[in-house]
């Protein structure tokens, strides 16, 4: 077996020119900024172009201006930038200009089941979720210890 190592920035480069042409483009996800909806290497992201108006509850992949790809959810948009923040995080950071956002992510694939706008996960993440900001640290404490009881 050969195993090659690839830069991640160079890897997403080259995915963000296969999003931006119009292409749907998937990725595992890496790190747990977006638990509890998605989770490190479990699971992918499907995006391309974005072919509306971003807005609120959105899930965007960026650029950030020191060169690291993101992908995280809107949370608000203002005349000078938008605001963004990951799901399992309480800072919002911005403002991010529209050039810096290359993708929207159109469906997600978690636990092996495709989930896309309309579903009920993708609603909670994209509607309530994002303004529970100030909640999220307890209610994720409360979702992993009922989760820990299912599971016994």
């Amino acid at each position: 077996m050969i195993e090659r190592v690839v830069d991640t920035r160079e890897y997403v480069s080259v995915l963000r020119e296969i999003a931006e042409s119009g292409k749907i483009v998937s990725l595992r996800i890496a790190g747990s900024s977006m638990s509890p909806f998605l989770a490190h290497g479990r699971d992918y992201i499907y995006f391309t172009k974005p072919d509306r108006e971003l807005r609120a509850g959105d899930m965007v992949f960026y650029q950030r201006k020191n060169g690291q790809y993101v992908m995280h959810r809107i949370y608000k948009k203002k005349p000078e930038g938008y605001y963004i923040v990951g799901d399992a995080q309480t800072e919002i950071e911005g403002p991010v200009d529209r050039g810096q956002i290359f993708a929207l992510i159109i469906k997600v694939k978690r636990k092996d089941r495709i989930i896309r706008p309309g579903d009920f996960w993708w609603e909670f993440f994209e509607h309530v979720w994002i303004r529970m900001i100030p909640l999220r640290r307890p209610a994720v404490r409360i979702y992993s210890a009922v989760s820990k009881l299912l599971r016994r």
